[in-house]
C-alpha cells in the first residue's frame, strides 16, 4: 500500500534518519554514564534526539547545569573524532539528490562540527542550510529547531514535512504543527503521521504547488 504527501518543504534530522550513528552515540554515552551508575536502558531511552546537555539533566536532575554544559562540549568533541561505524541510512543519499530542487533544510541536535563529520563519514552531501544545535535555545522535543527551519526556507510549517527517527524528533515536528515522517523501527511508537522502515521507500515527485513524497 503507497501513500502519497503533498509538501512544500522538507526537514530532515540527522542521527538515526539520515545517518546511522547508533553505534558510537550508544558506546559514548554508556561510557559516560557508567561511572554515575545509570542504568543503560535508562540511558538509552533519553539520549536519542536530545542535545547532550539536556540528557545529561534529564539524567542527573540534581546536578549543576554548567557541569553538564562543559562535559557536552567534551562529548561533541569526543563524538566529532569519532565517527567509526557511522554509515548512511538506506536511501538517505538517493532522497538528498531527490530534493535539490526543492526546499528543505537539516535540523539537528548535534552541532555544526559533529552535523559536518558524521554527515561526510556517511558520504552525505550536506543541505544548505542547516539548523544545529549553536541555531536554537532549546532542544527537541521542543519545536523551536523545525519553526526556525521552516522560517529560513520561507515555508507555511503546515506545509513541512519533517522526518525523524527518535520520541523526541517527533513530538518536536508534531508541536510545530507540521506533518511526521518517523523512519525506522522505533519510530511507530512515537505517533508519527506516517512511517518508513527506511529511505528507499520515499520517492519525490514534482507537482503543481510544490512536490509529493510517494511512500510505500
Amino acid at each position: 500500500m503507497t501513500e502519497t504527501i503533498h509538501a512544500r518543504a522538507v526537514l530532515l534530522d540527522m542521527d538515526g534518519t539520515l545517518v546511522d550513528s547508533t553505534a558510537v552515540v550508544e558506546r559514548l554515552w554508556l561510557a559516560w554514564a557508567e561511572p554515575h551508575g545509570i542504568a543503560p536502558e535508562h540511558v538509552l531511552s533519553v539520549v536519542h534526539g536530545r542535545q547532550g546537555h539536556q540528557s545529561m539533566s534529564i539524567m542527573l536532575p540534581e546536578r549543576d547545569h554548567a557541569i553538564n554544559l562543559r562535559e557536552n562540549d567534551e562529548m561533541l568533541a569526543t563524538e566529532t573524532n569519532d565517527v567509526d561505524g557511522v554509515i548512511e541510512i538506506s536511501g538517505a543519499k538517493a532522497l538528498l539528490e531527490a530534493l535539490l530542487p526543492y526546499p528543505h533544510a537539516i535540523v539537528t541536535s548535534a552541532n555544526v562540527a559533529l552535523m559536518t563529520a558524521r554527515m561526510q563519514a556517511a558520504g552525505l552531501t550536506v543541505p544548505a542550510i542547516a539548523v544545529t544545535a549553536e541555531s536554537v535555545s532549546a532542544s527537541k522535543p521542543d519545536p523551536e529547531g523545525f519553526l526556525l527551519g521552516a522560517s529560513l526556507l520561507g515555508i507555511d510549517p503546515a506545509d513541512c514535512v519533517v522526518f525523524e527517527d527518535s520520541g523526541a524528533g517527533i513530538q518536536a515536528g508534531l508541536a510545530a504543527g507540521m506533518r511526521v515522517l518517523g523512519v525506522g523501527q522505533h519510530a511507530a511508537a512515537h505517533g508519527p503521521t506516517y512511517r518508513v522502515d527506511d529511505l528507499t521507500q520515499v520517492t519525490v515527485a514534482p507537482t503543481t504547488e510544490g512536490f509529493a513524497l510517494t511512500i510505500g
